[in-house]
C-alpha cells in the first residue's frame, strides 16, 4: 500500500467521520436520551408521557469530544480494515475451485472490519464517555457541558476508559454483520446497473450506490444490536458515579504514612493491587463482579428487562436505524467517492477492489 493511498485513507476517513458527526449528532444526542434511565423523569411529560421541551435542547452538546476523537478512530479504522483485508487477500489467493479463495469473501470482510473496531474503539472510548454524559447535562448551563463532564472525571481519568469492552461488544457484531452486507449490495447494484447497460463509473454514482448499500446494511445491523446499545449506553452514563464513588473510597480509605512508598495512585504500595483490578475492571465491565456500587452488562440487562420489560432493550432501535442509515450512507459513501477523487486528482484509478 503506497504512501499516497496511506495518506487518502486518513484525509477520506476524516473527512467523512467529520460530516457524519456535524449532521447526524442530534439524533444520537435523542437517542441518548431516550435510552437514559432518567428519560421518563427528565425528559418526559408527568402528564401527558410525551417528550418535553428538555428531549430537544442542547442537542450538540459534547459534540467537540467527538469530532476530536472521531478523526484518530476513523483513520485507524480504515487503514487497519484495509491493510487486514489486504493480508487476507494475500494469504487466501484464487485457485481454480475456488475464484474468491478458500476463505469465503464474507469472512474476510467481517474479520477485517472487526480487527479495526477493536484498535478504534480503543480511542473511541474516552470520547463517547465523555460524549453521552454531556449529552444529559441540563441545557442552558452556563458552563459548558463537555468542561463540567471532564471536571467529574479529573480526580479518575482511568473511568473515562470504562465502557470499553461494552463499546467493542456494540461495534464488533455491527461490523461484522454490516460490512458483508454492504459489500454483497455494492455488487450486486453494479452488476444489475452493468446487467442494463446504465453503468456510468462516475464519483456521483460509485457514491450514492455506496450510501445506499452502506445506510441499508446499517440500518439492519443498528436494529440487531440495540440490546447491546441500550446496556452500553446505561454503563458509559454510570462512568461518572463510579469515578466520585471510587475517589471518595480512596480518600476514604487511604492512610498513607509520611514515609510509606505510593505508587503512581497515591496508594500505598501494599494497597496498589486493588487499584490495578478495578482498572481492568473499568475496561471491562461485562466480566467484572458487581463491587462498590458497580454493575455487570449483564446485571445492567436484567434491570431493564425487570422495569421496563424485554421491549426496554430495544429502546431507541428505530431512531437508531434512522440515523445509522444516514450516517453510514455518508460515511462511507464520503470516504469512497473521496478516495475516487483524491487518486483521480494525481492522474491515479483506484481499483474498485481496494476500496472498502
Amino acid at each position: 500500500m503506497s504512501g499516497n493511498t496511506n495518506s487518502d485513507i486518513l484525509l477520506a476517513g476524516a473527512v467523512a467521520a467529520f460530516t457524519v458527526d456535524l449532521l447526524v449528532y442530534p439524533l444520537d444526542t435523542l437517542k441518548t436520551r431516550l435510552q437514559s434511565p432518567n428519560y421518563a423523569k427528565v425528559y418526559t411529560n408527568a402528564a401527558t408521557q410525551k417528550p418535553n421541551s428538555a428531549m430537544f435542547r442542547g442537542l450538540y452538546q459534547g459534540v467537540g469530544s467527538v469530532i476530536i476523537a472521531t478523526l484518530p478512530s476513523s483513520g485507524a479504522f480504515f487503514t487497519t480494515y484495509e491493510r487486514t483485508k489486504a493480508f487476507f487477500n494475500h494469504i487466501n489467493p484464487p485457485t481454480s475451485s475456488h475464484p474468491n479463495g478458500l476463505i469465503p469473501t464474507p469472512i474476510v470482510h467481517a474479520g477485517a472490519s472487526s480487527i479495526a473496531e477493536l484498535v478504534s474503539c480503543a480511542i473511541l472510548t474516552p470520547a463517547e464517555v465523555i460524549k453521552q454524559n454531556a449529552q444529559m447535562v441540563s441545557a442552558g448551563s452556563p458552563t459548558n457541558a463537555t468542561v463540567q463532564t471532564l471536571a467529574k472525571f479529573k480526580s479518575n481519568p482511568l473511568a473515562l476508559w470504562r465502557g470499553y469492552t461494552a463499546l467493542a461488544g456494540r461495534n464488533l457484531p455491527f461490523t461484522a454483520l454490516q460490512f458483508p452486507m454492504f459489500e454483497k449490495m455494492k455488487e450486486a447494484i453494479k452488476e444489475h446497473r452493468n446487467r442494463k447497460g446504465i453503468r456510468t463509473g462516475t464519483i456521483v454514482e460509485s457514491a450514492w450506490i455506496t450510501a445506499v448499500s452502506a445506510g441499508a446494511a446499517g440500518s439492519v445491523a443498528a436494529v440487531v444490536t440495540t440490546p447491546i446499545d441500550v446496556v452500553k449506553t446505561r454503563i458509559m452514563l454510570s462512568a461518572v458515579d463510579d469515578a466520585a464513588h471510587e475517589v471518595s473510597s480512596q480518600k476514604k480509605n487511604a492512610k498513607v504514612s509520611s514515609e510509606g512508598l505510593v505508587d503512581a495512585f497515591g496508594k500505598t504500595v501494599e494497597s496498589s493491587k486493588p487499584t490495578a483490578k478495578s482498572t481492568v475492571q473499568n475496561l471491562n465491565p461485562l466480566t467484572s463482579p458487581e463491587k462498590k456500587g458497580k454493575k455487570s452488562a449483564w446485571k445492567i440487562g436484567q434491570e431493564i428487562v425487570h422495569d421496563k420489560g424485554f421491549k426496554g432493550l430495544w429502546r431507541g432501535g428505530a431512531l437508531r436505524a434512522v440515523w445509522t442509515f444516514v450516517g453510514s450512507g455518508l460515511y462511507l459513501g464520503v470516504y469512497e467517492s473521496g478516495r475516487v477523487y483524491l487518486a483521480s486528482r494525481r492522474g491515479e484509478y483506484v481499483d474498485e477492489a481496494d476500496l472498502a
